[in-house]
Formats: C-alpha cells, structure tokens, sequence
C-alpha cells in the first residue's frame, strides 16, 4: 500500500496543506466529522492557535504540524527575534500535554533563529513541509513494525484479528497515515482478516467519530462499543491485542494519552491481553521519567461532558445537554498508563520493552 491510498471519496488527503495561495494552509476540519467533511483555511498565526485548541486540529502529530505552519505564518507578518518568541510563547501554550507540539516548534525555532531576518520565512516554511514529510514517513515505518505483531497473531489463530483502539490514532491525528491504525490499514490491505474494536472515546467520542469514518473509508471491518465494554469483550477472549497511540511518553516508558486509556491497560493485564503503543519517536519526553507527577494532564471545559453534537434523522447537526442541568462537571483530557501495563512501544525504529534500556536500544543517540 502507498500513502497515496489514504483517500476521502475517492481523493487523497493529508490532514494539513499548504493553500494555493503558497502560504496559508488549509486542513480538515475535524469538529464536521463524521457528518461532513470540510476543510478550513487557515490564515494566521492565531488562526493556527485556535484551531488546535478547538480541536478543529487534533492528535499530537498533527498538532505539531498546525503549530509549525502557524510560526511560519506569523514570520510573514513579522521576522524579529521577538515576534519569533511571542508566536512560539502563544503556540506551545494551547495544548500543554502532547509533546509533539513542544517538539515540533523547537524544531522550528532552531532551523529559524539563526537566519538572516529576509531569509526566515523561507526557511521556515521549508522547515515545515520536512517536518510533514518526515511524520509521514515515520509513521508508515510505525505501521511496518506494528504489522509484524498482526501477522504473527494471524499465522496462530487462522482467522479474524480482533484488534481494540481507544481514542483516534489514525491519519486523522497525523499528517498521513497515523500510528495505531497504521499497522491495521498494512493489514487489511495485505489480505489479513481483521476487525477493530473502536472505544467510543467519550467525552469527544473521537472513536465513534472519527477513527470509525476513517476505518469505514478504507473499508476495514469495524465495531463501535462504549467505553466500557473492552474489558467485557477481554474476559470473552474476543480481543487478541490492543493498540493505542500516546500524546507524550517518559524516557522510562510511562504513556498519556487520551483519558480511559489507563483503564483499557489494566482490563488487557488483567486477562493476558497484549497492549502495545505506537509513537513516533517526537512523542517522547526525554526530560521527565515519572509520567504521574511530571506531564501535565489538560483540564478542558466541562461542557465537553455535559453536552454532545449528533444529527437528527432530519440530517441536522445539534449539540444537546445531556447531563443534570447545573451540575457540574471535571474533565481531565489524559491520563497515564505506568509503564509496567504496557506489552511494547511500536517506534519507527522497532518495537521495544517500555522501559528507558528499551528505548536507548533503538534511539541510542540518547543515551546522553
């Protein structure tokens, strides 16, 4: 399979591009999804912003790549050092707990700060298409590691592989793609019988709505469950591996991501499940070793909880209450998963133990 595969209606996509105007980017407008696909243009360093605390933009992939592009759009407007600093100070404040957000504008800032005020922008925007590609490649890397684990179940069991994803790891998180669901698109389209247990991943519900459409495009064999039914369909031995994708690992192997995941790994521990994550290497925090007291969890609005879109059977979109009027409401947007409830970590480089001896095995060059 080629990345140019990934389609929508017969079109390839990536999440984010830049517009015909050779400086814009335009990406899919994800708060439309499942019941419509739109794409949004976005214009400005503080459009940039919005979108990724919006959520318009999401996954921390992508995430990085909004932010990238939003620093080179404010370098059009202003290339000092302090409009540099000001546009980084905005961005890596609008989601503290992905990583890949931090990462990506330091990336950035390196490639920039050091050049010549007329040659900025352009190196700026250069930076950024690198910085796409590369997630591109690295994550159809991740999904030729993961694949491996897919086959090795499918050659022992001769039948369909039950695989269980929370939240949204697919090419909607990322640029193309994704990591979770890479290695279940490798399978599905190398003729491996598959199907895809998608958490509902409320309160968002970025499974039932987004890692099911994108699924569902590719015609892989999916069932939606609420989020609460994996450790049912666990004890029943009808998931044979569970794979999620992660926002920020520890250098000791520690991984948040979206809430509900920490859950899903002591439910896969509890009936012998292998519960493995997949990360690009940008994902993980070499600076903090304790994921419970070190990352910082985002607290988002408690309207996420209290309220939710669907469509009616008229086909319009609304947002109705769900919950006691009044009552309030805590909505903590990750949670970690100790490293002792993880199987593996799936990188670009190999699939390795969620320890820091197994990480340094693969990524050596840090070991400093």
């Amino acid at each position: 399979m080629t990345v140019d595969e990934m389609k929508i209606h017969g079109r390839h996509y990536r999440t984010i591009w830049v517009a015909a105007d050779g400086w814009s980017v335009e990406v899919i407008d994800q708060t439309k999804l499942p019941f419509a696909f739109e794409t949004k243009l976005l214009a400005s360093a503080d459009e940039a912003a919005e979108a990724i605390k919006a959520m318009i933009v999401r996954g921390a992939p992508l995430i990085g790549a909004t932010g990238a592009y939003g620093l080179c759009m404010a370098l059009r407007v202003d290339a000092s050092d302090e409009a540099l600093e000001r546009a980084y100070d905005m961005l890596v404040k609008t989601r503290p707990t992905a990583i890949n957000l931090k990462w990506a504008l330091d990336e950035m800032m390196a490639s920039v700060r050091n050049q010549p005020k007329d040659r900025r922008v352009a190196a700026a925007y250069a930076r950024a298409a690198q910085l796409c590609d590369d997630d591109v490649a690295t994550n159809e890397a991740i999904g030729r590691q993961g694949l491996t684990l897919i086959e090795a179940i499918a050659g022992k069991k001769k039948s369909t592989v039950n695989v269980l994803t929370h939240c949204n790891a697919g090419w909607l998180a990322c640029v193309d793609w994704g990591t979770a669901l890479a290695p279940i698109y490798m399978a599905h389209d190398k003729g491996i019988p598959i199907h895809v247990w998608v958490d509902e991943t409320r309160p968002r519900n970025q499974g039932g709505s987004l890692t099911a459409y994108e699924l569902g495009a590719h015609g892989v064999k999916h069932s939606i469950i609420a989020d609460n039914a994996g450790g049912h369909y666990m004890q029943h031995g009808d998931v044979d591996m569970c794979i999620v994708g992660t926002d920020r690992t520890t250098a000791s192997g520690d991984v948040a991501n979206k809430i509900g995941t920490y859950l899903k790994a002591l439910a896969a521990h509890d009936n012998g499940v292998p519960f493995y994550v997949a990360l690009p290497s940008s994902t993980i925090d070499w600076t903090i070793a304790d994921g419970m007291k070190q990352i910082e969890i985002e607290e988002r609005s408690g309207r996420e909880i209290t309220h939710v879109q669907g469509r009616t059977a008229a086909g319009e979109v609304l947002t109705v209450e769900l919950t006691a009027p009044g009552s309030p409401a805590r909505n903590p947007a990750f949670d970690v998963t100790p490293a002792r409830l993880v199987t593996g970590l799936i990188t670009e480089r190999g699939i390795v133990a969620a320890t820091r001896d197994g990480l340094l095995k693969v990524f050596p060059e840090r070991a400093r």
